[in-house]
């Protein structure tokens, strides 16, 4: 029987790490969970007095709280437009698309260990379709606080509620995000250095492993997720 070439199968053989972020992904969520730390800090510092030692001018933590916040939409649109955004919008698309085996996690609370996952589970869209509809919200809603001129007393009052209350919602679903991703120190990985294991990826993200193996014809394996590979 003749013996597979061993070159051959080195070749064919999938990488120890696959790419999973792109560096412009990876900017894109630092700058952007820079600016949130910062909005929520000095949210807090004005609205609860927490921290307020360490900016005692009011109106200065305002101003920085609202630059920062129209910061995390203008950091977006910078980060999706362009060559460099390709691999950003295919993932903002995965968001919008649950298959059966999401439902399926959904369903059991992530206790099913038998479904197939894409490359985000479906505790990760919601949060990131939550944070991405509340970023827009506050940011409208603030702009009715800090240029209040044109706008009724109840328009004023209503704006402040809303976003008194999406700023809570918005701290405790970064809290949520925080702790999950130190639970998961190999997918924190992928977010900091762009690479996960081949063997997380298995184990973890069926479907997205067997898609990276199968990049489409032309395309950047990189970009689209797929494994080329890695210096460790």
């Amino acid at each position: 029987m003749n013996r597979p070439d061993r070159a051959a199968v080195v070749a064919t053989a999938p990488p120890a790490r696959l790419p999973r972020f792109t560096r412009a992904e990876r900017v894109t969520h630092w700058v952007n969970a820079t600016l949130w730390f910062v909005c929520i800090a000095t949210g807090a510092m004005f609205r609860f007095g927490i921290g307020q030692s360490l900016i005692t001018d009011r109106g200065l933590a305002r101003n920085i709280h609202v630059i920062a916040g129209l910061g995390i939409l203008a950091a977006f649109l910078v980060a999706v437009v362009g060559r460099w955004g390709a691999a950003l919008r295919r993932d903002l698309a995965r968001f919008n698309r649950f298959s059966r085996d999401d439902m399926r996690w959904l369903r059991t609370f992530g206790g099913d260990r038998k479904v197939r996952l894409g490359k985000f589970n479906p505790g990760q869209k919601l949060n990131a379709t939550f944070i991405g509809a509340a970023a827009v919200v506050l940011a409208a809603t603030g702009s009715i606080m800090k240029w209040n001129q044109p706008f009724s007393t109840d328009l004023r009052t209503g704006a402040d509620f809303v976003h008194g209350w999406f700023a809570v919602f918005v701290g405790i679903a970064v809290f949520g995000h925080i702790v999950m991703a130190f639970r998961d120190r190999e997918a924190l990985s992928g977010m900091v250095g762009g690479t996960v294991s081949a063997k997380w990826a298995r184990d973890h993200r069926p479907a997205w492993f067997a898609e990276t193996q199968a990049p489409p014809e032309g395309e950047d394996p990189v970009s689209a997720g797929g494994s080329v590979p890695v210096d460790a």
